[in-house]
Order: C-alpha cells, then sequence, then structure tokens
C-alpha cells in the first residue's frame, strides 16, 4: 500500500500548479483572443478560439509541472533512488542542476498541449452537441444537477480523445525522465511505432475518468460559488441578419 502512495507530494504540488494555469489561463486567454476576434468571428472560428486558448494556457502550466513531474518519476521508477521531495530535489540539483527539472518540459509540451487541445475544445463542442441534440430542453430549463451530469459526460468523451492524442508523448517522457543522457529522439527510435502505444487503454480509462471528474469539480465549484456559467455559445444577432436567417 505504501508503494501506491510513493512521489504523492510532487504529483500533488505539481498538478496542482497545473490546473491553477491551465483551467485558470485557458479562461484568461479564451476572452482575450475573443475580444481580439470580435463577437461574429467567436462564434465562426469557436473550435479554433478554444484550440488557441488551451495551447496557451498549457504552454505556461507545463513550465509548472516539468519540476515536480521530473522529480514524481525518479521517485517512481528508481528503486533506492529518493523515497520523497525532499530528498530527491537535492539531490537531482546536485547531480545535473536546475537542468534536470526541465529536461522533460519539452516532451511534456508534446504531450500535454496536444492534450489540452482536445481536452478543451472537444468538451466545449461535446456540451454544444449535447444541448442541441440529446438533452431534451434547452440548458436554462435544466436543473444544476442536470447540468452537472452533461459535464461529466462531456468531459469523459473529451477524456477518451485526449488519451489517444497524448499517449505516444506520454511513453517517451516516462522512459526520458527514468533514463540519465536520454534524448527524445533516441527514446523514440526505440520504442518504434509500436512501443508508443504500449499500456493505450489503461491509459484511456484512467484519463477517460480523470477528465470527467475534472470538469465535474470544476464546475460544481463554479455552481456552488456562483460563478458565471457562460450557456453554450449562440450565433450573434448581427450574423443572424447577415445570413437572412431572421425574418
Amino acid at each position: 500500500m505504501r508503494g501506491l502512495a510513493k512521489g504523492w507530494a510532487p504529483t500533488f504540488i505539481g498538478y496542482s500548479m497545473q490546473g491553477l494555469c491551465k483551467f485558470g489561463f485557458y479562461e484568461v486567454f479564451k476572452i482575450l483572443y475573443s475580444d481580439m476576434m470580435g463577437e461574429e468571428n467567436t462564434y465562426l472560428w469557436r473550435t479554433s478560439l478554444y484550440l488557441a486558448a488551451s495551447a496557451s494556457a498549457e504552454f505556461f502550466a507545463d513550465i509548472a509541472l516539468a519540476p515536480m513531474e521530473a522529480a514524481k518519476v525518479r521517485i517512481q521508477t528508481q528503486p533506492g533512488y529518493a523515497n520523497t521531495l525532499r530528498e530527491c530535489a537535492p539531490k537531482m540539483f546536485a547531480e545535473e542542476g536546475l537542468w534536470a527539472f526541465y529536461k522533460g518540459v519539452v516532451p511534456l509540451w508534446m504531450r500535454q498541449i496536444p492534450y489540452t487541445m482536445m481536452k478543451f475544445a472537444c468538451f466545449e463542442r461535446t456540451v454544444e452537441m449535447l444541448y442541441k441534440y440529446v438533452v431534451p430542453k434547452p440548458r436554462s430549463d435544466c436543473s444544476k444537477p442536470e447540468q452537472l451530469v452533461v459535464t461529466f459526460v462531456a468531459g469523459y468523451i473529451a477524456g477518451v480523445f485526449c488519451a489517444i492524442v497524448s499517449h505516444p508523448a506520454d511513453s517517451v517522457v516516462s522512459v526520458l525522465n527514468k533514463e540519465k543522457g536520454s534524448t527524445a529522439v533516441q527514446v523514440l527510435k526505440r520504442l518504434g511505432p509500436k512501443g508508443v502505444w504500449k499500456g493505450l487503454v489503461a491509459r484511456i480509462i484512467m484519463i477517460g475518468t480523470l477528465t470527467a471528474l475534472q470538469w465535474f469539480i470544476y464546475d460544481s465549484v463554479k455552481v456552488y460559488f456562483r460563478l458565471p456559467r457562460p450557456p453554450p455559445p449562440e450565433m450573434p444577432e448581427s450574423l443572424k441578419k447577415k445570413l437572412g436567417l431572421t425574418e
């Protein structure tokens, strides 16, 4: 049982920092890019907006995550190296300097940026489609618990796609942090096309559940604190007039 909890501290700190930056900056960049694009283009190019905002947010989130991810992998995959974060971090710094904590940041971007782009864009569009084609009434008529069920389902669907998109890079990051002196290209060549997809089913189950719970908790906190929860996007009146959709 103790083995299962190994590396809990860097996991807790690292992913808390990453979550803060990912969800926080996503909201910031979504508003920023939306203001730059204007109301009509925001609606027409909303998927591109979600992709750009989430990629920008994840870029900064990974810089916050990288040191803790490197320490976590060392603790979990190198028996006898270190048992705690307090023991691991100084040892890594003494051996390889600051680079030890950030050598995995580029593969982390390779893994996390496509993952997050898929996570946010797929979630946003799935919510939109669920309310349009599956839920028999508008969101405004749904109760808060009903809305949260839609959030959970959309989150799980997004999570499945996230796992598929990010799995090859995740395999590379795990090997890279475990071995000294290897590069991402060397690891990729060694693993080969089949090796990078090893463990995909387990990752789909884990990431699907994790993503669904993340969105569910995030939305529940917004509901609890009565924070703004914008409804699925609707075509602006000015665009309806241009397209002749209004009488």
